[in-house]
């Protein structure tokens, strides 16, 4: 009783000083979200390292980059669909519930990895075409996406039945599940791609293993004695009602993952229509910094949520403005710091990945270029954060299709053509969409929650 009591005060984010609150959580959040990342970064650091064709290797990558983040939106779909259902349930006492709310999440994602591997194989290529292939580097996209697909599932259960370890507080455990992962992958890649000459296909092999890796340590957890709930072929039976709830619930972190896939899409097939398959490369490059350097900022505006929620609930609202000073102070400093490094330092990020002198030329005022007012996407996140918080998470969704569809999708189709831009102006699109997504994402969430926490 005396542990169950402490835990219970440990958690109480309403007292004590609620900058610390938020950072306790952030430090194991940011790590989390850094071991997660590694799997793809990894890959494309040793593939821009073949010794032969790495930028034709690593262009290739590039391309199914948005089939990755397609697999990975249905993880999300059923994964963090369900997991908050199943914390409800336990809450209420009911456990039968939640074990049941599991079982039908994880046969979601195994029908659904099946499924994606069906079709992504049958349509694989026009769909690497319609991304951006052309007939140099669609050899290296095929290769990799065939062996990815071929382990979707192991993908959709290593990433999406992790949030049911870390509902019911085995934060350690799903720790050790993402760093099994993240360790096998980064022994495997050099191995296969180097010692047995896979290439971008040892690449793919060690992505998928370590992804079986994690699915076969998840399973033997919540099917072991040391689990709150267990996954039982009894909770197996889908259910229409409790489908349509996990369904609904992902949807929002679903919607944000298919729209950066679509954008990507755009991107790389722009892309190669301006600039050819070097400037494919390129954004690669970029989107693989882009990934690091935003993850302290991320990392800690998501930690952010669940202390700004309880406050929220307890009505400590003066408490929940100071959160929102803090994390909109750090972030802006922390994004307007990242932009001035890529932007005074552009090759040293670049030849993290690649060497060629041809991508590193081209990659430099393309970095510049995209990156341009970084600080910008600070608000952005803010803003969303404190939607999500509050439970207003209706609204983070319209800003994020509002920023990548509204904004993004048509400059990257207008500005090659307007005054020559070319792949300049494909690059512009994201700086012009941080500066007005992010000014209305956060003015609106000022002007619409500010009056509320207002009130005594």
């Amino acid at each position: 009783m005396a542990s169950s009591y402490t835990q219970k005060q440990q958690n109480d984010f309403s007292k004590g000083s609620i900058v610390r609150n938020i950072v306790r959580l952030a430090v194991p959040m940011t790590f989390a979200q850094l071991i997660n990342v590694l799997y793809n970064i990894i890959d494309r650091m040793y593939i821009g390292r073949i010794p032969e064709n790495a930028t034709m290797a690593l262009t290739g990558l590039g391309i199914c980059l948005p089939v990755i983040s397609i697999v990975i939106a249905f993880a999300n779909l059923f994964g963090m669909g369900g997991a908050p259902l199943c914390s409800i349930e336990r809450g209420r006492g009911n456990d039968r519930e939640a074990e049941l709310i599991m079982g039908n999440s994880f046969i979601l994602m195994l029908g659904c990895g099946v499924v994606l591997t069906v079709l992504g194989l049958w349509w694989k290529r026009p769909l690497l075409y319609l991304l951006g292939a052309s007939e140099a580097t669609l050899p290296y996209a095929e290769s990799y996406v065939t062996i990815y697909l071929l382990g979707s599932v192991f993908v959709m259960v290593g990433l999406g039945m992790n949030s049911f370890i870390n509902s019911q507080g085995f934060g350690r455990v799903g720790m050790f599940t993402v760093l099994l992962g993240a360790v096998a992958n980064i022994l495997l890649d050099p191995l296969f791609i180097f010692v047995f000459h896979m290439g971008v296909q040892g690449a793919a092999w060690a992505t998928v293993i370590s992804q079986g890796l994690s699915a076969v340590w998840i399973i033997r957890f919540l099917t072991g004695e040391k689990t709150i709930l267990k996954l039982q072929k009894k909770a197996f039976r889908l259910q229409s009602g409790r489908v349509r709830a996990i369904i609904g619930l992902g949807l929002s972190g679903f919607t944000m993952s298919v729209t950066n896939s679509l954008v990507q899409m755009m991107y790389n097939a722009s892309l190669s229509r301006y600039g050819g398959d070097l400037y494919v490369g390129v954004m690669t490059v970029v989107n693989s910094v882009r990934e690091i350097i935003s993850l302290p900022v991320q990392g800690l505006t998501n930690s952010a949520q669940p202390v700004m929620g309880f406050n929220y609930g307890a009505e400590e609202y003066k408490r929940v403005k100071k959160a929102i000073v803090f994390i909109s102070v750090v972030s802006v400093i922390y994004t307007t710091a990242a932009w001035s490094l890529v932007h005074g330092f552009p090759e040293f990020f670049i030849r993290i990945f690649n060497q060629d002198k041809e991508l590193v030329a081209a990659g430099i005022p393309a970095m510049q270029i995209y990156y341009f007012g970084f600080f910008m996407m600070s608000l952005q996140f803010a803003g969303q954060s404190v939607f999500v918080a509050l439970g207003k998470s209706k609204r983070a969704v319209f800003f994020s299709i509002f920023r990548k569809v509204i904004i993004v999708i048509p400059m990257i189709v207008l500005l090659p053509s307007l005054f020559g831009l070319g792949v300049d102006g494909i690059f512009m699109a994201e700086p012009i969409s941080n500066f007005i997504g992010g000014m209305a994402c956060y003015v609106t969430m000022l002007i619409t929650v500010l009056p509320e926490l207002s009130q005594e």
